[in-house]
C-alpha cells in the first residue's frame, strides 16, 4: 500500500516522478537482505520501475537504475537462496560441563540445520588462552558442507550457542560451546560481523592444530589449496602450523591430543598401553580351549591386570586362516557370561575392556555389558551396518586392515600388493573414510595395519619395520588419522615361527618381544600379546629410550 501512495506523484510530473523513482531505490536499498520481507519488496520495486519506464519520458534514465536493480536481485537471491554448497571448517571449543558431550550436542545441530559434516579432526585438551583462570578447554574442527551464506551460516552457529546455554559474559572466558567459521569455500568476508578467515587463526595452536588434522599433505582440491594461499606463506597452512611451534606442542602440558574412552580423555602418548588377548575359544591359533569355563577365563584377566595388561581384548570367533565362521548368537554366548564376570572386579577399576569382533549385533551387545572399545578386523567390511552402530555406542573403534575374510584373506589374490606399505595404508584410510562418514570421528578411532592378515612373511617384516611409512602414506589423506593411535598384534603369529623354526605358537613369545619392541621403538602406541609379563618390561625398556630420545631432541 505504502509504494502505490508513493506512485501517485508520477501523474503530476517528471520531476515527481523522478523524486518518487528515487525515493523506491532508496527504499528498495534499504530492504536488501531483510529476508523474506526484503525479497516481497525488490520484487515490487523493480516490477514498478520497470512499468514506469515504459510511461515515462524519462525512460531510459530509469531502464538503467531497473536494470541494476534486477541486476542485484538475481545476484544477491542467487547467494542467498540458491547458492551452489561451499566447503567449510569451523572450529569447535568448550570448558563448561561435558565438554565432549557439548560437542556432539552442537554436531548433531549442525547437522539438523544445514551443515554436512565430511570430517573431524583430533581431540585436543589445552590450556586457556588470553583469560587463564578457568577450567581447560576441549578443542576440535571439522569441515563440512552447507549452501548457507556465509552470515547465515554465522547466524546458525550463533543460534547454536545460545540454545546450548552461551551467554554474553567475559571475552575469552568459560563458555558451554564456541563455534567460528575459519574458512569458507575459497571466500574471504571482511564485515563489521564476520572476518574469514578468522582472524586470530594465526596466532592459536588449538585452533591451528585442529584445522591441519584436517588436511591432507596432498591438497584434495582447488578450495583447499586456495586456504593455503590466504595463509600468506609459501608453505601453506602447514608451514604457519610449524612456525606456531607444529607438533613440538603436542603432548606439553599446554596442548594433549587425547581419545575420550570409558568417561576419561586418555592421552595415549604417555606411554605404551598394553592389550592382554583373552580368547573364549576352542579353535584360536594361540590359547583355543584353555578359557571356556567362566572360571578360568576370569582368572587369566587377573592374572594378565596383575602382570601389567591396561586393556583386555575379549575375542569369542577364532580369525586364524581358515577358521570356520560362527553366528551373531553363537558368538555371544560364549562372549556375555565372562563380560558379565569380569567387568565388576575389583581389578578392572581403571582398565579398558576391548570386544574383538567383526559383527555389529556382537558389539553392540557386548558394549551394553561393559565393553569400551570395539577391535573389528575387518575394518566394517564384514558388516555393512558396524560402523552405524559403533557411531551410535559413541565408543572408540579399532579398525584393522584384513583382505577378504578369514577363510580366504591369505589367498593368492589377497596376498597380491604393489607395496605393501603403501597399499595397506591407503585400503585402511578408505576403511576409516567410511567410518567416518557414517558418523564416528577421528577422534575416536584406532588404527591397526594387520599384521599376519592378509600378509605373508616378508609382508609382515616391511609392516614391522616401516610403521612410519604407513603414518606418512595416511598422511597424505589425513593428517587426522596419521594422528590416531596406533595398534599392533605380531604376538605368537606364524611369520614369527617360520623365522625362528617355531612352529609351536607358545614357543614364539621371545620372537614376539623382539617384534614388540620394534613396532614400539616405530611408533606403535598400543600392543596385543598373549604374555603380558614379558612384554610389559620390553615396553617399558622401550617406552624409557624413546623418552631419553624426546629430552635430547629439545
Amino acid at each position: 500500500m505504502n509504494i502505490i501512495k508513493k506512485l501517485q506523484p508520477i501523474k503530476h510530473g517528471a520531476r515527481a516522478a523522478k523524486n518518487s523513482c528515487k525515493e523506491i531505490l532508496i527504499l528498495y536499498l534499504l530492504h536488501i537482505g531483510d529476508g523474506c520481507g526484503g525479497f516481497v519488496f525488490e520484487l515490487l520495486a523493480i516490477g514498478t520501475l520497470l512499468v514506469y519506464c515504459l510511461i515515462s519520458c524519462s525512460g531510459f534514465y530509469l531502464l538503467i537504475a531497473a536494470y541494476r536493480c534486477l541486476f542485484r536481485f538475481y545476484h544477491d537471491s542467487s547467494v542467498e537462496v540458491n547458492s551452489e554448497e561451499q566447503e567449510v571448517v569451523i572450529a569447535l571449543g568448550s570448558n563448561v560441563g561435558d565438554r565432549l558431550h557439548n560437542f556432539e550436542d552442537a554436531l548433531e545441530r549442525m547437522k539438523k540445520l544445514g551443515i554436512q559434516i565430511k570430517r573431524h579432526g583430533c581431540l585436543y585438551e589445552t590450556e586457556p588462552a588470553y583469560v587463564t583462570d578457568q577450567p581447560h578447554f576441549l578443542n576440535s574442527a571439522v569441515r563440512g558442507i552447507t549452501k548457507l551464506e556465509p552470515h547465515k551460516l554465522l547466524g546458525v552457529l550463533k543460534e547454536i550457542e545460545r540454545d546450548m546455554g552461551r551467554t554474553a559474559g567475559i571475552r575469552y572466558g568459560p563458555r558451554p560451546i564456541d563455534l567460528d567459521i575459519l574458512f569458507y569455500g575459497s571466500q574471504t568476508v571482511n564485515t563489521d560481523t564476520l572476518t574469514i578467515p578468522h582472524e586470530r587463526l594465526w596466532e592459536r595452536p588449538f585452533v591451528m592444530g585442529p584445522l591441519i588434522d584436517l588436511l591432507g599433505f596432498d591438497a584434495d582440491n582447488d578450495t583447499i589449496k586456495s586456504w593455503h594461499q590466504l595463509s600468506r606463506h609459501s608453505g601453506g597452512l602447514f608451514e604457519a602450523w610449524e612456525k606456531l611451534g607444529g607438533e613440538s606442542l603436542i603432548g606439553k602440558d599446554g596442548m594433549k591430543r587425547v581419545l575420550p574412552v570409558a568417561n576419561q580423555l586418555w592421552n595415549w602418548s604417555t606411554k605404551t598401553s598394553i592389550m592382554g588377548i583373552l580368547n573364549v575359544t576352542p579353535d584360536s591359533f594361540s590359547d583355543g580351549g584353555k578359557f571356556l569355563s567362566v572360571e578360568s577365563a576370569v582368572s587369566q584377566v587377573r592374572s594378565m591386570l596383575t602382570e601389567g595388561a591396561d586393556i583386555i581384548d575379549f575375542g569369542a570367533q577364532s580369525t586364524r586362516p581358515m577358521a570356520s565362521k560362527l553366528s551373531p548368537e553363537q558368538e555371544l554366548d560364549r562372549l556375555i557370561p565372562v563380560l558379565e564376570a569380569v567387568k565388576n572386579m575389583p581389578e578392572m577399576e581403571g582398565k579398558l575392556i576391548s570386544v574383538d569382533t567383526f559383527y555389529s549385533q556382537v558389539a553392540l551387545e557386548a558394549v551394553n555389558k561393559g565393553a569400551h572399545l570395539v577391535n573389528d578386523v575387518s575394518a566394517g567390511q564384514l558388516d555393512s551396518n558396524m560402523h552405524n552402530v559403533v557411531a551410535a555406542l559413541k565408543i572408540p573403534y579399532i579398525a584393522m586392515h584384513m583382505r577378504g575374510d578369514p577363510s580366504t584373506m591369505q589367498n593368492h589374490e589377497n596376498l597380491a600388493y604393489n607395496n605393501v606399505c603403501v597399499d595397506v595404508a591407503s585400503e585402511l584410510y578408505m576403511h576409516v573414510r567410511d567410518a567416518e562418514l557414517s558418523g564416528i570421528p577421528a577422534w575416536r578411532i584406532i588404527i591397526d595395519p594387520g599384521i599376519g592378515f592378509s600378509k605373508n612373511t616378508e609382508q609382515n617384516l616391511d609392516i614391522l619395520m616401516r610403521l612410519p611409512a604407513i603414518q606418512s602414506e595416511i598422511a597424505r589423506r589425513s593428517v587426522a588419522v596419521s594422528h590416531a593411535p596406533l595398534l599392533i598384534g605380531p604376538s605368537r603369529k606364524r611369520f614369527l615361527g617360520e623365522i625362528c623354526g617355531q612352529p609351536t605358537a607358545a614357543q614364539r613369545d621371545p620372537a614376539t618381544i623382539a617384534a614388540i619392541t620394534a613396532g614400539v621403538l616405530g611408533g606403535a602406541n598400543i600392543v596385543r600379546v598373549h604374555n603380558v609379563r614379558d612384554n610389559r618390561d620390553a615396553v617399558k625398556l622401550c617406552d624409557a629410550m624413546l623418552q631419553r630420545r624426546r629430552r635430547n631432541s629439545v
